[in-house]
Formats: C-alpha cells, structure tokens, sequence
C-alpha cells in the first residue's frame, strides 16, 4: 500500500494526498447464472424495463449486478467487490447529542451516510478453516477488514493483518500454527511475536491494537499472566486465556495521509473546532477580555478540565493493577514519571 499525491489543481488539491487502496480486492470472478428484467416506473405514464443477472461466486455466493450489453448465461465475469449485506447495518449519527438533545461532544455534525460493518472480534468458531474472500475499505475505521468464509458456508468480517490477501486461509483455536491471520490464546503465542485485536478478558472479543498499523509485542508469561507491550509503549499484563491474532493491522501508511482542506474533514463527520481564548466568559472558562489574551489560565475544556498533563485517570480504578509500566508521558506532562 502506498500514498497517491494530486496535482495542483486547486489549492486543497495541492496538499492532499489519498491512500491508493492497492490492497483491497477490487473484482471477483462469477457465473452468469439468470437474467432478470424488471419494469420502472419512470413517470405517472411512462416505465422503462432494466436488465439485472443474478451472477454466482467461486465461494457459492449469489449477488444480483446489472446486465452488460450482450451478455449470455454461462459467461465468466468480474465483479466489483461490494459489502456482504447480511454483516450490515444502520449507524445513525448523533451529533454529538445525548438523548435529551444536549451536545455532550462538541464539534461533531453531518458527515458522509455511512453502514456499520458487523465485526468478529471474537474468533470463537475454532478448528474450522476458513478462507479469505476478499479484503475491503471500511469507513468506520482506518484498519482494512477482510471477508472470510468458513468450511460450513458461515461468513464474518475480520481486521484485516498486513499482507493478507483473497486466497489465503486462516483458522482459530488452541492447537494452531502462529501464522498471519489465526487467532489462539496468549499462552500458545510465541514470545517475541507481534500480535493484535488483543483481548483484556477472555471470551470479550479483542479491545487493544485495532487501528491501521499497531501491534502489540508478547513478551514475557508468568503462571496465568502474559506480558504485553503497546505500541504506546505501556507495558501490561492479562490473562494468558485471552485471544489475540496474530501479525500487525494492515493500512500502515494511514497515518501519513494529508488531508488537503476543510472540506474532507466535514465528509468524516467533524466541525471546525474554536479557541476557548476566542470565546466570551460566558461560553468557557479562557474566553474574554479586551483583545487577545492568553486565557488567564492553564488551558481547560469548557468544564475547566485540563487540557495540557493534567491526569484525567481514575485512582482507583481497577485495572491499574494491570498495567506494570505506564507510557511515557506527552510531551506537556511536567514533574517526573
């Protein structure tokens, strides 16, 4: 995978640079194996008829296209990849609004109609082989996901490692080699591997290392403990019965994607964000004064939060007995850690 720059043909255009998605699959080969025509209506008076196929996949898989010109049962075609939609469904936008209609998160408005791919995140069906049917974009994250088909004809989207590839076969459970794609528990994992969609309770479904390009690393178990470090750098321990699979997320170029302008961040759902120094009193706790200031005080949310090393986490918070070494702090954090 690569990043495509554009030429100048605007000024946005001049900055921006897009992923040039050379790792999803693009077209699949099928079967003609019916045409349809079905009569529109196209106006009170008149209707138009429209050719669709019904076309079947080398995995068994029957999806309806439109009908090319000429085209014959029995012709071998390729078809553009579409979402499996039975792994679909609606994701409503809340802009930012809680159930009382209060923004509870500002900056949060419109943005493109998106689907909610359905994810395994659990792996559970062990000891079946299942082969991957295609790789895809999905927009509600900067990972690829990856369409698999298991032996009983059971489909399920997963995150999508780097180099993995329509073709390739995966399978879970215990007693399975650490390749690329297969998941198994901690305490089977090789030390020293890079692993990810790592769970933090066994049986939950994997939480830590989901995003394009993280891994985590195993590196050391003791009795029913595995040690792992985040990319983060924090170092943490769960239990060796939780699942992780193995390999790094693809799409690891994701992050030097360029934007380019305004726009391409309000098609993700996200508004311009404002100074709290740009505000008056009434709206944050920066806001005011005659000309510009400096706030007054140290940077805050408008709840009077703070926004540069102040510690946000709870004291007593359960997990901290997990983590053995905290990640190293940013770059505002004074004092020492």
């Amino acid at each position: 995978m690569g990043i495509r720059q554009y030429n100048p043909t605007t000024p946005g255009r001049r900055g921006g640079s897009v992923s040039d998605f050379a790792d999803l699959t693009r077209t699949l080969p099928a079967t003609v194996e019916e045409l349809i025509e079905r009569v529109v209506k196209k106006t009170s008076t008149e209707t138009k008829t429209r050719r669709y196929a019904r076309v079947k996949y080398e995995d068994g898989r029957t999806v309806l296209v439109k009908a090319r010109e000429g085209m014959k049962v029995g012709d071998r075609i390729d078809v553009p990849v579409r979402p499996e939609k039975s792994l679909l469904k609606p994701a409503k936008k809340s802009g930012g609004r809680n159930n009382q209609g209060v923004v509870c998160t500002r900056f949060r408005s419109g943005g493109h109609k998106q689907q909610y791919r359905i994810i395994d995140f659990k792996r559970r069906k062990d000891g079946m082989w299942a082969t991957v049917a295609s790789v895809e974009y999905d927009p509600n994250r900067s990972a690829r996901i990856a369409l698999i088909r298991y032996e009983d004809g059971e489909l399920a989207y997963i995150l999508a490692p780097e180099g993995m590839k329509s073709g390739d076969k995966i399978i879970s459970g215990d007693d399975v080699e650490p390749r690329v794609g297969n998941c198994m528990p901690l305490r089977k994992v090789p030390g020293g591997m890079s692993v990810h969609n790592v769970e933090l309770q066994p049986g939950r479904g994997g939480q830590m290392c989901r995003s394009a390009g993280t891994s985590a690393t195993l590196t050391a178990r003791e009795g029913g403990w595995a040690q792992i470090t985040l990319p983060s750098g924090e170092v943490r321990r769960v239990s060796s019965e939780c699942r992780a699979t193995i390999g790094m997320i693809g799409n690891p170029e994701h992050m030097n994607v360029s934007l380019g302008k305004a726009g391409r961040k309000r098609h993700m759902g996200r508004k311009p964000h404002n100074r709290g120094t740009s505000m008056n009193p009434v709206s944050h706790p920066m806001g005011g004064g005659e000309g510009r200031t400096a706030g007054g005080r140290h940077p805050c949310s408008p709840t009077g939060v703070l926004a540069k090393g102040g510690k946000t986490r709870k004291k007593r918070k359960p997990s901290n007995s997990a983590i053995i070494r905290r990640r190293r702090p940013g770059p505002h954090y004074v004092g020492s850690w």
